[in-house]
């Protein structure tokens, strides 16, 4: 199957790939057919390997649910995208939808799907943040013409996602990796270990993701490792992650992060790589 450059990542998610696939693409397999990724978020490397046989999970059920619109309705969500405004005050009664939680239910999976595109689009900095109740809760963006309707990047993504074999779905991350079959290529971008007080950010999803989560999850890699499955993780360069991993191969790279609340540390930070493979 031919790569498509215009299949893209249709949100923008916090601690998004698309900006370091220059790095990351030399450090995969040079072939990936099957492929399982647990934090899928804006799907960036997903969408930039568009392997035939994926796994793709998110803890978010809303975005995975996105994704299944864009795969089954397409056309039908664009027509929904299409009528929404670029205006504050419509902005907020639709960020508002989800705190009826009555009336949310009964929205269809089209309805969901366009308010998620629709607010991504159109919040402040694109930054999807909900709060402990799982509540959208970022404010209005006040962008001039922001891109509501992308027409040739959901057709384009919806064509990939019908000629691929692709299994979606929302549980655990830890779930999905044991049930990962060997000859599967695993890569893994959780939540960030923070590298201050004011860099944490897991508010993608209720629940956040702590330090006991991160050995959790190298504790996962561990196993992974031990069936003979290859994987590659992305995390932050602090003390306690390099220390988790100091048993695998280990590459810095270096990325843009922009959703610091000190806009001077906002900038460029050292990430981490993590390969169980040469």
């Amino acid at each position: 199957m031919r790569k498509n450059p215009l299949v893209a990542p249709v949100v923008k998610w916090v601690g998004g790939k698309r900006q370091l696939l220059d790095d990351l693409m030399p450090l995969f397999p040079k072939r990936v057919t099957t492929y399982c990724e647990p934090f899928l978020g804006g799907g960036a490397v997903l969408f930039k390997l568009q392997p035939k046989i994926a796994y793709v999970n998110d803890i978010n059920l809303e975005l995975i649910h996105m994704y299944e619109v864009i795969r089954d309705n397409v056309d039908e969500l664009i027509i929904a995208l299409g009528e929404h405004q670029n205006q504050e005050e419509y902005f907020y009664s639709v960020r508002d939808w989800d705190r009826d939680k009555k009336r949310y239910e009964q929205l269809t999976k089209i309805q969901r799907a366009a308010r998620i595109i629709y607010l991504n689009k159109t919040c402040y900095n694109g930054l999807f943040r909900v709060n402990n109740a799982g509540e959208f809760n970022t404010p209005f963006g006040h962008y001039k013409k922001p891109n509501i309707v992308n027409a040739p990047t959901l057709k384009a993504v919806n064509s990939y996602f019908q000629n691929a074999q692709l299994t979606f779905s929302s549980v655990d991350y830890a779930e999905v990796l044991g049930n990962v079959m060997k000859g599967t290529f695993v890569y893994l971008d959780p939540p960030y270990d923070p590298v201050s007080d004011t860099a944490n950010f897991t508010g993608y999803a209720k629940g956040g993701f702590d330090r006991s989560e991160q050995i959790r999850l190298r504790q996962c890699c561990d196993e992974l490792n031990r069936r003979g499955i290859k994987f590659m993780l992305s995390n932050s360069a602090t003390d306690f992650i390099r220390e988790q991993y100091a048993a695998y191969n280990i590459t810095i790279v270096k990325a843009k992060r922009a959703i610091n609340s000190n806009a001077a540390k906002r900038g460029q930070v050292d990430e981490v790589v993590v390969r169980n493979y040469g």
